[in-house]
């Protein structure tokens, strides 16, 4: 059996792992880098893959532009209104008053992926060492080798293969897309009910077809999945209220079931884990993809750093100083990120009456107190450096 030898391997094809990968390659061209990729090599084969619609903050556009990975197609968020169900208290963010060119965009997950594999592509080009390798379970694994190991396949909430620290939300998110009457173009809501966040956000479909994010208990969930389209919507526009007016037609409904799961240690010798590998969150302020991506970025600036240097000076004691000083880097903001979304996925299902009082009383103050209010944007938007 003939034994590959590599600097570092990436495990997991995935945006996060594509990402990391192009900006390893793109700070050090030369490096010796394999990326195991479960999945096909023909884009073609993906056509039919995830087309639910994630939330990229304004700081992910920025460094996915670094590797020309931006895709064409997608909607732009510049204006977020946030507010209780039947309750009072409700704020407003604006792209305006916080000197950004949008807030966030709403794009495909498929498009993301496929953007990064076409921008690490023309990376791979320029880079010698590395090998892109599409493996499925007859792959031989105990022929290569690597000074550092990335583990970059998270999977979803509960079809992950490991558990370690976090909750089951007991929640499902319902989402698909929705025509509606009268849309405001880049316009983006969410409201919170009894059993979860509603979110109604913009797509590149036009105007008036937007993204729905419907969470709710397990059971009503699926209850509203076998509704008719007829009943779910008169269900909808109930929970959502007038706002955009009438609510016309549903198409592509899945479910998907939510919880926060995150690892206390991202590294362990010489290896390390990032995106959904490391932590897998809730999805009510959009951040788990954004975290995964500065998870990539970060890591990429380390390695490529260390292993541009000369032979001798990568050893498996710098390597795992190298992963250490990584992990502590990402600290403040992964324990930020994680704890605002466990946050606000526990504190907007709670109806207990001091509770809903307390959460009318903070989205009051949100829309009254600037300051604060540009502080959990920049959070949301940036992370915390």
């Amino acid at each position: 059996m003939q034994v590959e030898n590599f600097d570092v391997v990436i495990q997991g094809g995935g945006p996060v792992g594509l990402a990391c990968t192009a900006w390893y390659l793109q700070k050090f061209p030369d490096a010796k880098i394999l990326l195991l990729d479960r999945n096909p090599v023909d884009d073609a084969d993906l056509t039919a893959a995830d087309t639910r619609g994630v939330a990229l903050s304004h700081g992910s556009k920025l460094l996915l532009d670094t590797i020309n990975a931006w895709p064409s197609e997608c909607a732009d968020i510049h204006r977020v209104h946030v507010s209780q169900a039947g309750r009072f208290g409700r704020a407003l963010m604006t792209r305006e008053e916080l000197k950004q060119e949008a807030l966030g965009h709403i794009i495909r997950y498929r498009d993301i992926h496929f953007t990064l594999r076409s921008a690490l592509r023309a990376i791979q080009s320029q880079s010698p060492n590395f090998v892109w390798r599409h493996i499925d379970s007859n792959t031989d694994m105990n022929s290569i080798q690597a000074k550092c190991i990335v583990h970059a396949e998270g999977g979803l909430f509960k079809t992950q293969d490991w558990v370690e620290t976090g909750r089951d939300y007991e929640q499902s998110a319902l989402v698909g897309l929705v025509e509606v009457e009268n849309a405001q173009p880049h316009q983006a809501w969410e409201r919170f009910t009894s059993e979860g966040p509603l979110a109604v956000l913009p797509s590149h479909y036009g105007p008036n077809i937007l993204n729905l994010v419907w969470c709710g208990s397990p059971i009503s969930s699926k209850t509203r999945l076998k509704l008719s389209d007829a009943d779910f919507l008169k269900s909808l526009q109930a929970e959502f209220g007038s706002r955009i007016g009438q609510f016309l037609k549903i198409q592509d409904r899945r479910l998907y079931e939510l919880g926060l799961n995150y690892r206390k240690n991202i590294t362990q010798g010489n290896e390390v884990w990032i995106g959904n590998a490391a932590q897998t969150l809730h999805p009510v302020a959009g951040q788990g993809l954004n975290l995964g991506l500065r998870d990539a970025y970060l890591l990429a600036e380390k390695l490529s750093a260390l292993f541009s240097k000369s032979e001798d000076q990568k050893t498996a004691v710098a390597i795992e100083a190298t992963l250490q000083e990584y992990a502590s880097s990402r600290k403040v903001d992964r324990t930020a990120t994680i704890g605002l979304t466990d946050f606000m996925a526990r504190i907007f299902t709670a109806n207990l009456f001091p509770i809903v009082i307390g959460r009318g009383l903070a989205l009051s103050a949100l829309q009254w107190l600037p300051p604060v209010k540009t502080a959990l944007a920049r959070q949301m938007m940036f992370g915390r450096r």
